[in-house]
């Protein structure tokens, strides 16, 4: 049965003693694991300037280890002006104003160690701000010796070099007055892309990572990695609304697995490190070359596919539902064809994700639960964004002026000042699917701004606050929050914790319209996950294949739940049971 939220749990172990020529078979910390990701702005403010900051994330390692979470990645905590909150980087081996000091950082590190657990930093080398110092040198002439730190093109016909289309709108051209000439940008124009054919650039990337892996940092996040590779000659690509999308000419380039071979030589293999790279436009053949299990680039890779299926045809900009058999036939294709070839992660939030409890569940308890359910009985290292235990749901923002987010200011003002989209429409678009959704500030207890700051948030904080918060959560052995430290329990310290980890994966009914039903299976133990992923109650006839003798129930989200061969299931039931 499904354990108190107030019962201990032990750490279930660690392969960090493997030796490194050992890996590529061996198992994995990183596989035996949850990871949790903060948003270092919005998670904790120590001292009052409603910003998130890094004594803020020290104070909660406590609430971290009880909900039973040994991997912390941090998004980016270094010197950045905040165009794209961090991810415009100006000084890598220097911390943002905002969010305390070096020594506050090695602070964190060394109380989080002390924890057990451990910290995985966004590493975000596609591109750097262009106060990066870098940048400043590379644009005061065309023959200072950083020029080719960067992508600099000559205008073509008096207009941009090619058709591409920023990620954050408008062109990935910008015009440089000081020299003449237009640097690329795939996201924002203070964010400029390295050229990585420059083998200096090279150096000086691996140079830093090596700079924090000895400070005792326990891994990378790797942003956008599959764009530093950009396809020969820069030609122009297909158009969808105003541009061609970037994405088709940037994303696993003909040079991006020898880069990724090169820096994995050079540092990764030299230290015990967990390594994900963000991989937008990867297909499942180019996934086993990133994440293969010779260890010679990363540890996984995230996919975007599942993420994508409720898109627009042309944008993300959409408030279509998603379809159920859509993301069952998406997820189990990544499951089956990376199954011994290469290591899976898990999600469906991150600080890009809107709420998934508000875009695929209906922001109930019983929701939030039954999607976690179906992420972490799956084969592969699962994922936990912040307020995702708490089922944190989607903010109420009014107007475009509530939103901070740079991707969602752009298009608004981009699309609806082409007439390409009524304001009203775009509007409820943004509100479902903005990444400022993700960003509103950890709901921490009833108090004013739910416990985050003394001083104004940011950004606006969801009105929710007084009913979703992690106090009252703790307090309650039925909470979402408690749900989740129990799923993180059975991965890491049960008698099922290997054939969660390591069994093999085989999907049930995938017609079905409403139930995510599979089962996993090792060594004889047979685990069957099912979740009715629907606010209507259903039946599911469980396949003649699937047989039992004395079935135990593991876990769910409802008190009782017989196994029968004609199952009757609630709204929103989810249930796992281990069948001899």
């Amino acid at each position: 049965m499904a354990r108190s939220c107030k019962e201990k749990h032990s750490f279930a172990g660690s392969a960090a003693e493997v030796p490194l020529e050992g890996r590529s078979t061996a198992r994995q910390w990183w596989k035996e694991n949850v990871v949790y990701q903060i948003y270092p702005r919005s998670f904790c403010d120590s001292n009052g300037d409603g910003v998130g900051d890094l004594n803020g994330i020290r104070s909660k390692l406590g609430y971290l280890k009880e909900l039973g979470i040994h991997i912390l990645w941090l998004s980016p905590v270094y010197k950045s002006p905040n165009d794209d909150n961090g991810y415009d980087i100006a000084d890598y081996r220097a911390i943002m104003d905002e969010f305390g000091t070096m020594e506050d950082f090695d602070a964190l590190l060394a109380e989080a160690h002390q924890m057990d657990i451990k910290i995985v930093m966004d590493l975000v080398v596609n591109h750097t701000s262009d106060e990066h110092q870098w940048f400043v040198e590379s644009r005061s002439s065309r023959d200072n010796d950083k020029r080719d730190y960067y992508i600099w093109r000559e205008a073509v016909d008096g207009h941009e070099p090619n058709n591409w289309g920023s990620c954050f709108s408008g062109s990935v051209w910008e015009w440089d007055e000081t020299t003449g000439m237009y640097y690329l940008h795939c996201f924002s124009k203070k964010q400029p892309d390295l050229n990585w054919e420059n083998p200096k650039v090279r150096d000086e990337v691996f140079d830093m990572m090596t700079w924090w892996c000895d400070k005792g940092i326990d891994g990378f996040r790797m942003d956008v990695i599959s764009m530093i590779s950009k396809k020969e000659g820069l030609p122009d690509g297909p158009v969808e609304g105003l541009y061609s999308p970037c994405v088709y000419s940037v994303c696993n380039g003909p040079h991006v697995h020898e880069y990724l071979q090169e820096m994995n030589r050079r540092v990764l293999s030299k230290y015990d490190l967990m390594t994900v790279g963000e991989t937008a436009g990867v297909t499942v053949e180019e996934a086993k070359k990133y994440a293969n299990t010779d260890g010679t680039e990363l540890s996984m890779v995230f996919q975007f596919e599942h993420v994508g299926l409720d898109d627009g045809p042309v944008d993300k900009w959409c408030t279509d539902p998603m379809s159920i058999p859509a993301l069952k036939e998406n997820l189990t294709k990544w499951e089956k064809e990376l199954e011994g070839v290469a290591w899976n992660s898990l999600f469906f939030c991150n600080h890009d994700q809107p709420r998934v409890v508000s875009r695929l569940g209906d922001n109930s308890p019983q929701s939030a639960k039954c999607i976690a359910t179906v992420l972490h009985f799956m084969q592969g290292t699962p994922y936990v964004y912040q307020g995702e235990e708490l089922g944190m749901t989607n903010c109420p923002f009014g107007s475009i002026e509530d939103y901070r987010d740079i991707e969602s200011i752009n298009a608004y003002r981009e699309l609806t000042g082409a007439g390409l989209r009524e304001p009203k429409e775009l509007l409820e678009c943004i509100a479902y699917k903005s990444r400022d959704n993700a960003r509103t500030p950890m709901q921490w207890d009833d108090t004013p701004n739910a416990g985050f700051t003394t001083g104004q948030p940011w950004i606006m904080v969801n009105p929710n606050y007084t009913t979703i918060n992690a106090a009252a959560e703790l307090a309650d052995p039925n909470s979402v929050f408690c749900y989740y430290k129990n799923l993180i329990a059975l991965r890491q310290d049960s008698k099922w914790s290997d054939v969660i980890v390591y069994g093999s994966y085989d999907l049930l009914a995938p017609e079905d319209e409403a139930v995510f039903a599979y089962t996993r299976r090792k060594d004889g133990v047979t685990l069957l996950v099912v979740c009715n992923l629907s606010a209507q109650a259903r039946t599911f006839p469980i396949p003649e294949t699937v047989q039992w003798d004395s079935a135990e129930l593991v876990t769910g989200n409802v008190p009782q739940a017989e196994l029968t061969r004609q199952l009757a299931l609630a709204p929103w039931q989810a249930a796992v049971w281990a069948l001899a």
